[in-house]
């Protein structure tokens, strides 16, 4: 089967080899009320009310949300606006921390018993895709199709970032069964453990880990970007092509980031809800690069100090890898959900744009066959039947094109400003 095209980049896996710290408690936490797709949260708590390690603080009615809770005992501070990277505005709660750390009497196993228990304990628990896009899991894992192919993602194929990694090689246990309890709840026949090859300790330990059950395959995928894209790793998996418009349970497959599979199996055992996040911390302006555990709500201010980084000389900060990351605006901003790295540079060089020259490269890149220049020229005289017939829709957004175009155009952010002038449906 032919692999769908990609790039190759410096792996830069400087903290492959770095086991997991525990980072002090902060002072103070700040919790978004909006840290996944969806609808955000409302507080469920006010200023002056304590709270406890565990305790649900945030949560809404609609089905595409999930609930938010304290990874910390203190007392609410105050209740508060915050605005996002994206520009979005939520709630968030602000918690002075009493290093106590009592952990809530809601905090306990969920008693599950079938298919629709399970999927109720997935979203009071918190679970959200880790691997960057924040899908909310009970979402996923609950399809309107037959699903006969579980994809669980451990690629990691961007630069820096070893946190799933970390997860792989240190929750072996948790891993394993999580894949054995969602393949079990959810009456899947098959599941497939995809680690980019790149990661030949982790291939070769689940192959070991994985030799007596023959409905769980490891794959080794190609070290290339982007592998961990949900279409390419599908594709690269199984040789499905999830259409236009399509869900991958639209082609019998469900795909779960591994850190999420791992955090399900926990929630299962304790009732502990998503309240930490594992990151890995990096860069040339950071002085000991590390993969640390924090509670969420822990400012990239303090990460970063934990780490031996002087703030005042970082210049550039990005929220996850280089190629799909988002810019940080404020040091001061939380660890969220979605957060599984944080990349601080002293130097950030914005690279001149000229004229395109149809050298074709971006082509000859793009995973999914898409034409950024023909796109990049729709967008710019507005034409809507084009961008839809050049299939826009489809781009997923991974920064391939822009990378290796030599005029420095900006192709990828101008596909999903593309996107954006197409009629929702």
């Amino acid at each position: 089967m032919k692999k769908l095209n990609g790039i190759k980049l410096s792996h830069r896996k400087n903290t492959e080899n770095c086991a997991v710290a525990d980072m002090p408690l902060p002072s103070v936490v700040r919790i978004p009320m909006s840290m996944h797709m969806g609808a955000p949260c409302t507080p469920l708590v006010k200023a002056g009310d304590l709270v406890a390690v565990g305790q649900k603080i945030g949560d809404c009615e609609a089905a595409f949300s999930t609930p938010v809770h304290s990874g910390v005992s203190g007392k609410v501070k105050s209740v508060g606006e915050y605005r996002n990277a994206m520009g979005n505005v939520s709630k968030l709660i602000e918690i002075e921390t009493d290093g106590e750390q009592r952990v809530s009497e809601e905090v306990k196993p969920p008693e599950v018993t079938d298919k629709e228990s399970f999927i109720r304990a997935v979203r009071e628990s918190g679970a959200c895709g880790l691997g960057g896009a924040g899908f909310p899991t009970h979402i996923k894992l609950s399809p309107k199709t037959e699903i006969d192919t579980l994809i669980i993602n451990a690629a990691e194929c961007e630069p820096y970032i070893t946190a799933d990694y970390r997860e792989l090689i240190e929750s072996q246990e948790a891993v394993i069964g999580g894949i054995r309890l969602i393949k079990s709840q959810l009456g899947i026949k098959n599941a497939k453990l995809a680690i980019e090859a790149n990661k030949p300790e982790a291939i070769k330990k689940y192959t070991e880990l994985t030799a007596d059950d023959a409905s769980i395959e490891v794959i080794t995928l190609p070290s290339a970007y982007p592998q961990g894209a949900e279409k390419v790793i599908i594709y690269n998996s199984t040789g499905r092509i999830v259409k236009e418009g399509e869900l991958p349970s639209d082609e019998g497959v469900i795909v779960l980031n591994v850190s999420t599979t791992a955090f399900i199996y926990r929630y299962i055992q304790t009732g502990m809800p998503l309240v930490t996040r594992n990151l890995t911390v990096d860069g040339n302006a950071v002085g000991e690069p590390k993969n640390i555990r924090c509670v969420i709500g822990t400012s990239f201010r303090e990460v970063l100090e934990y780490c031996k980084t002087d703030v005042s000389r970082v210049r550039k900060l990005i929220a996850g890898g280089p190629m799909m990351g988002m810019s940080v605006p404020d040091v001061d901003m939380p660890v969220v959900k979605t957060s599984n790295a944080l990349l601080a540079f002293t130097s950030y060089d914005e690279r001149k744009t000229s004229a395109c020259i149809r050298c074709g490269r971006c082509v000859r890149v793009c995973p999914l066959g898409l034409m950024p220049a023909d796109i990049d020229r729709a967008y710019k005289i507005r034409n809507i039947e084009e961008l839809k017939a050049l299939k826009v829709n489809l781009c997923m957004n991974c920064g391939s094109c822009t990378f290796v175009c030599p005029a420095n155009r900006k192709l990828a952010e101008t596909n999903q400003l593309a996107k954006m002038l197409l009629p929702r449906k």
